[in-house]
């Protein structure tokens, strides 16, 4: 504790007087010894620095850096404890299913969009990411039900309702088949070379073939489905019978290799739980535009 300087005398004492010496030298080192404390307590050098007034130590900059770190462990903390245990697992098989991370891209980390690309997956492609081979060893039945060629359908049943890419399967064989029936394919009254010898080189007789009776597939409806049974429209028009081996041999193809059909029927109105005038997506209808 500073002492204050010695407090100057009423009566005026003579410069030359040792008591006036002696009292100025003690004024003037006093004097000097204040004026470096009050330096060195405004630098914060010397003295009880606790009683000086502090700063926040932030700026805006900081408080918002501050802001950002607490909002990430905030995330972060939601990530851990409240997150999907489902997209949990599909994140981690990413890891080593490349074909799984495809179709998850950059939705890792935000379940509802993992979610949105799963459901168009199965969608376009069914249920199973790797499968080889989709189709069935069981081969499918065939009957007739009072079966028109001129006006009839024909239903075709699977085992479970058809992803997009087995609608465009089925509704592609259809399609060609009403291609190469309009164009004369099924035509019994002009098969000279399968009715020929392979022994020797066959002959064909081309006034023959553009001579026989015309043969035209008429009309065909678009491939309709809903849930797991299929229907299609057809007047064969003048189509020989054996049109309907030609599609029963590419079904059967198409069932043992790709898709599996249950049974195939030719004729009927209304076959399973079809429904006239139900053209829903939500209630499993999908259409294949010929």
């Amino acid at each position: 504790m500073l002492s204050a300087p010695p407090t100057l005398p009423l009566s005026p004492l003579p410069l030359s007087s040792p008591d006036t010496i002696t009292f100025l030298s003690s004024y003037s080192s006093t004097c000097n010894r204040l004026a470096t404390a009050a330096v060195r307590a405004a630098a914060g050098d010397g003295g009880d620095s606790s009683s000086l007034p502090k700063g926040s130590g932030t700026t805006a900059r900081g408080r918002r850096l501050l802001k950002v770190r607490e909002e990430k462990r905030r995330r972060e903390h939601d990530r851990i404890h409240d997150y999907p245990a489902w997209a949990k697992v599909l994140e981690d098989a990413c890891k080593d299913d490349t074909e799984l991370r495809a179709v998850l891209g950059d939705s890792i980390g935000n379940p509802e969009q993992i979610r949105k690309k799963v459901e168009e997956r199965v969608r376009k492609k069914g249920r199973d990411f790797h499968k080889s081979k989709t189709g069935s060893v069981v081969a499918f039945k065939v009957s007739f039900r009072d079966f028109n060629p001129t006006d009839s359908y024909i239903w075709i049943e699977l085992y479970g309702s058809p992803s997009d890419r087995e609608v465009d399967l089925i509704g592609s064989v259809f399609q060609s088949w009403y291609v190469m029936g309009r164009l004369g394919a099924f035509n019994s009254s002009n098969l000279q070379v399968s009715n020929a010898s392979m022994d020797y080189n066959p002959l064909y007789d081309s006034d023959k073939g553009a001579n026989a009776l015309p043969s035209s597939f008429h009309d065909i409806s678009d491939v309709e489905f809903q849930d797991n049974w299929g229907r299609v429209w057809v007047d064969l028009g003048t189509c020989d019978f054996f049109a309907m081996d030609v599609l029963l041999n590419c079904l059967t193809v198409l069932s043992s290799e790709y898709l599996g059909i249950q049974q195939v029927v030719f004729g009927g109105r209304r076959l399973g739980d079809w429904e006239e005038g139900m053209t829903s997506l939500e209630y499993g209808y999908k259409c294949f535009k010929i």
